[in-house]
Parts: structure tokens; sequence; C-alpha cells
């Protein structure tokens, strides 16, 4: 019989909310933690509104010695991850090496510690070179920022970074559930973590024409899923992490159980670098796959986390695929986008909207999607627009879309 995975505990650094329960009170709400952008001058730039997590003490979770050798990542990861295993009642101080060399780390990250390497090239270009960090090299190197959290908590399973743009972290939660599954480690901390606010990614973004540019002056209002106005996507941060484990260790030690991962998917539709492929069946296979492997048809799922990331490209083939995937019942399948409210964190988004669907489940409601004053029409599903809404969730599908033509989705289950 093949090992169930189930995730225990939930720990979450949000623009629109520092912890878990802070973060599902705003989501819930619909109130946005999308302001001005004032990480630096956003004078040169034409957008100047991010999802910024403010308040955040760094030195809670990194010593003020090591912060300049490590990137902003660091500390918003430790934080989340801190988190969950608190709620999961796991106290790794408590625990014997055998024990600690069963939980391993896979953390998805986009970007990983860019805007580390993007400040140490300022200091070398500026002549400023003595200001450099040491660990230049493996700081910017993405597969260190798992050993962060693997030192700071004595983990000695595996530590993986997986880097698929913006499902990443979707992506490693599933390769949690594999090796769960596979019984290779019978505990996997998985999450989300990016900190891609830096001067160069924002330029790199607005050079691709998929900011939005109009609403600084109404930085909430600025993430638009779905709407006719919508005009780009909201540069973000943020860290999203969960502690799963093997279904009967976790009921063994009485472990709350907010839910299972049942069913993961993951398609390329091999088509271009950064655009979407019109017909939108790969983002549909990826669902599909999640689905037949949890063993459920499209109707049994009540509510879906889109990926929505409010340029004009995805939302439309995201609705095509969401369509195609779940055929008549799509028109009566409500889902909603969180990035209306914290902006897109690149590749923690999977991790924040997995968060989101998991405390929806519990509450038994659905978070709304925000400044949908009017729908595409190309966007005509229920998108739960402005207000959210008792809703009896027993299985949803939290679903992503990445640059290079990468689709992936998660069958999520309440126990």
């Amino acid at each position: 019989m093949q090992r169930r995975a189930v995730i225990t505990g939930i720990g979450a650094v949000s623009p629109n909310g520092i912890g878990r329960e802070n973060f599902w009170t705003a989501t819930r709400q619909g109130l946005s933690g999308v302001g001005p952008l004032t990480r630096f001058d956003p004078t040169p730039f034409q957008a100047r509104v991010a999802g910024q997590v403010t308040g955040f003490d760094e030195s809670l979770y990194v010593a003020p010695k090591d912060r300049p050798h490590v990137s902003r990542a660091a500390p918003l990861a430790i934080a989340a991850v801190q988190e969950a295993l608190a709620d999961s009642g796991l106290d790794p101080s408590r625990l014997d090496r055998p024990s600690l060399r069963q939980i391993g780390v896979i953390l998805g990250s986009g970007g990983g510690s860019q805007e580390f390497t993007e400040e140490q090239y300022r200091l070398y270009y500026a002549g400023l070179q003595k200001q450099c960090s040491v660990y230049v090299i493996p700081t910017s190197t993405i597969g260190t920022l798992a050993s962060e959290v693997s030192m700071r908590f004595g983990f000695r399973g595996l530590s993986h970074v997986v880097s698929t743009g913006c499902t990443s972290s979707t992506d490693a939660l599933g390769y949690a559930l594999r090796n769960i599954q596979a019984g290779v480690l019978h505990t996997v901390v998985a999450g989300g973590v990016d900190a891609p606010i830096a001067p160069l990614v924002l330029r790199g973004f607005q050079l691709m024409r998929i900011l939005s540019t109009r609403w600084n002056s109404q930085p909430a209002r600025a993430s638009r899923p779905f709407s006719r106005d919508r005009d780009g996507f909201v540069l973000a941060e943020g860290a999203w992490f969960f502690i799963l484990e093997e279904l009967d260790r976790a009921c063994a030690r009485g472990a709350h159980i907010y839910g299972e991962i049942a069913g993961y998917g993951s398609t390329c539709e091999a088509y271009h670098r950064v655009r979407l492929e019109e017909c939108g069946e790969e983002p549909a296979r990826a669902i599909s796959i999640a689905l037949d492997e949890a063993g459920l048809p499209p109707e049994a799922v009540h509510y879906v986390n889109y990926h929505g990331t409010s340029t004009e490209l995805n939302d439309r083939i995201e609705t095509r695929a969401i369509k195609l995937a779940f055929d008549g019942h799509a028109s009566r399948l409500p889902g909603s986008s969180l990035k209306s409210m914290i902006g897109h964190p690149q590749g923690a988004c999977g991790a924040a909207g997995v968060a989101a669907t998991l405390l929806a489940m519990r509450d038994r409601f659905a978070p709304p999607t925000i400044n949908l004053d009017q729908c595409d029409p190309d966007c005509d599903l229920d998108y739960i627009p402005n207000q959210g809404r008792p809703l009896d969730i027993e299985f949803a599908i939290a679903n992503c879309i990445a640059f290079g033509s990468k689709n992936s989705a998660l069958l999520l289950r309440r126990l």
C-alpha cells in the first residue's frame, strides 16, 4: 500500500501578514499587502509598487553579523519554517541524530539569492570591493538556500532546492510527496521562498512589459487577476512552508492534520521561454494527472486556487485550461487568485496558494479575488470576486504556471 503524505504544520511570512493566522485573516477578508515600493528608489522605474513584507525583524532569524553574507530569502524562509515546526509540534532540538537524518528539506525558489548577488555586483562595480561578502559564491549558488534551513534546525536528510520558475514551490511539494511515498523520508520540510525585489530584477520584468504600471497611485488596486483593465503583475516576496509527514506517523503522534497532498501533476508545453501556448492543453493535463493520481473525477473538486498572475496572457489561458480539465464542471467551480492580495512572489507563489487553500479547507471559507470590478470577456468563470464566501471544500486544486512552458498542479484533500 502506497504511503500517504499529510501536512501537519504551516508557516507564512507574507506581504499581507506575518504569521499563518495573520496571513489567513487578511486573505479571507480580501486585504491587500501591495504598497508603494520602498526597498530602493523607484523613481527610475515605471512600476513603483510591490508586495513587500513590512515589519519583519530579520535579526530574530539571522544574527546581525551573518546578515551581510546571506540573502533576504534566508531569514524569510527560516521564519516560516520555524512557525511550521511549532505548529506541527516538532522540536528539532529534542530530536536525536537518527531522527534528524529522517527529516529532509525541499525548498522551492525561482530566484534564490538573486537580490544578494545583484548587490554584490553593485558593490564591485562601484569600487567597493572590500564590502563584498566573503561568501559571495556559496550564497549566490541557489542550492545553498536549502542548506541555510537545514543548518539552522539541524536537519540531516536531503537538502535540495527546486528551481523551476513560478512552479518551483509547487514542484518542491510534489517532490516531497514522492520522497514520502517512496519511503525515503518520513518527514519533509517543504515550501517556497523568494525575495526578488531588487532594481535589476524590476528592470528586467519591466523590459518584458509584464508589470503593472497604471496603479502607482493606488497600489492596493494594482494586482487585478482576470479583470478587463489589468495591466500586469506586481512583484512580491515572501515565504510559505509546511511540515509533510507520512500519514501513519502523523496519526501515531497525535498531530493535527490540515490535509493530504493526494495528487501531483507536472507538464511542459515545450513552446516558448515566456509565452503560453494558446490552447491551454498542457496546464489542463497537469491538473488531470493530479486528479488521476488521487483517483478523483473532475466533478469531485470544490475549489481551485488559481495561478492568476494578472497578466493578459496567463489569466486568459489559465481560464481555458480549467475549462479543458473540468469540462462542464468548470462553470460551477469556484476559485480565486491569492496574487490579487499579495502580488506575485515568483517561485514561492505555489506554496502561498497551498497555504491559503489548506486554511480555506479548515475554515470552510473561500477567499476572494479582489480588484475584480469587471471580468475580461475571455475570463468568464467564478473567481469569487471581491468578497469571500462560505464553502465546504473537501478537494481542491492548487494550480501553477511558469516561464519555460512549465505547468504544475497539486490535489489537496481535507482529512
